[in-house]
């Protein structure tokens, strides 16, 4: 059967070659007779591959040295708790950001731990746009502010970097991290789960300015402690080793292919294209302020929702899968990461426009 185009939101579509590569090694990784997946951790030829991994994120990246790099386990989810765990560092408070569903998430763990100020929200426009920053709220006290660049979900996402001052700036980039170039200077800590642009899930970065980790809330598990992680190499336990192969596959590829701003050119380019394709149909429609929509995840509805079927039952027999919407938004969503070459937005364009043709 030939490969569909998978516009799921994650587990994502990951780069062929990249898929080719890892079957090619499957059974002997470069002629140590066995796979990664049989190797152990310590031995010299994952800690390789580990080192490798590590070496070509920062680079592409363009990670400062004062800067750990930790693979771990949990997903982004685990971060949420950890986040306050380790940067409250004394304080109570924490500011953060309320974009969408995985804003809620966080904060709703955060509460846990800290008394959260939620700066600023856009509910009111039921997460279609960013509150603008002249309007958010800081707490003077706050141990960091945590905001969320990309809302898998809704489709929104931020287009700048919110300006933090001395307060260390925490974001979850799973659905945005190498998708463009950052300056990762700029933040405390970013987290990300893999399943997006990185790799198979199961594995989650975490990027953190050093002076953050050793402070964390008594109690702590080991496990949830940065510095521990740190301290061990990302090893304090057995880490997803066939997760973070992957994962170093694919930063080789995105150096190939031209490192970040080659990734956003690409991108930018294949968002606009479906953007114009919605906006210009009279018959599809994206609820998103076009200031603030998401370059990876492009949510839209048709004019009957009684026609959503159809449409996924003849998306999916053309060679297209995963354009349901999520249960809480409904309608489509195309999730268009790195690995989403621009000929499969192409196909749904011009499956758009067919079905319209047909049914409109």
């Amino acid at each position: 059967m030939a490969r569909v185009f998978n516009f799921s939101a994650g587990p994502a579509v990951l780069p062929e070659s990249v898929l080719q590569r890892a079957r090619d090694e499957m059974i002997d990784w470069q002629g140590c007779g066995m796979s990664v997946m049989e190797m152990s951790h310590r031995d010299k030829e994952f800690m390789s591959i580990a080192s490798q991994a590590e070496a070509d994120l920062r680079e592409i990246m363009g990670i400062p040295s004062n800067y750990k790099v930790l693979f771990l386990q949990g997903g982004a989810s685990s971060q949420f708790a950890m986040i306050p765990m380790n940067l409250l560092r004394g304080k109570k408070t924490a500011d953060y950001i309320n974009t969408g569903a995985w804003s809620k998430k966080a904060i709703s763990e955060a509460k846990k731990y800290c008394s959260v100020n939620v700066a600023a929200t856009s509910e009111a426009s039921n997460f279609t746009t960013i509150p603008a920053f002249a309007d958010w709220k800081l707490a003077k006290d706050a141990a960091y502010l945590h905001y969320t660049p990309n809302e898998t979900i809704g489709g929104v996402e931020y287009h700048w970097v919110p300006e933090s001052g001395d307060v260390p700036l925490v974001a979850d980039m799973s659905s945005t991290i190498l998708s463009r170039p950052i300056d990762v200077s700029k933040f405390g800590l970013i987290y990300a789960g893999a399943q997006k642009n990185i790799g198979p899930a199961g594995l989650t970065v975490v990027i953190i300015r050093e002076d953050l980790m050793g402070d964390v809330l008594p109690g702590t598990p080991s496990m949830l402690d940065y510095k521990i992680h740190a301290d061990n190499d990302s090893m304090y336990n057995t880490p997803p080793t066939y997760g973070w192969y992957l994962a170093g596959l694919v930063f080789q590829l995105i150096k190939q292919q031209g490192g970040l701003a080659k990734m956003a050119e690409t991108n930018k380019r294949k968002a606009d294209k479906l953007y114009a394709a919605i906006d210009n149909s009279g018959f599809y429609k994206n609820p998103v302020d076009p200031a603030c929509r998401s370059w990876m995840n492009v949510p839209f509805v048709l004019p009957n929702p009684d026609l959503d079927k159809t449409f996924l039952s003849e998306a999916k027999a053309a060679g297209m899968v995963s354009l349901k919407g999520h249960r809480s938004v409904g309608g489509m969503r195309a999730s268009i990461y790195n690995a989403m070459p621009e000929a499969g937005v192409d196909t749904l364009i011009a499956f758009m426009a067919d079905f319209q043709k047909r049914n409109g």
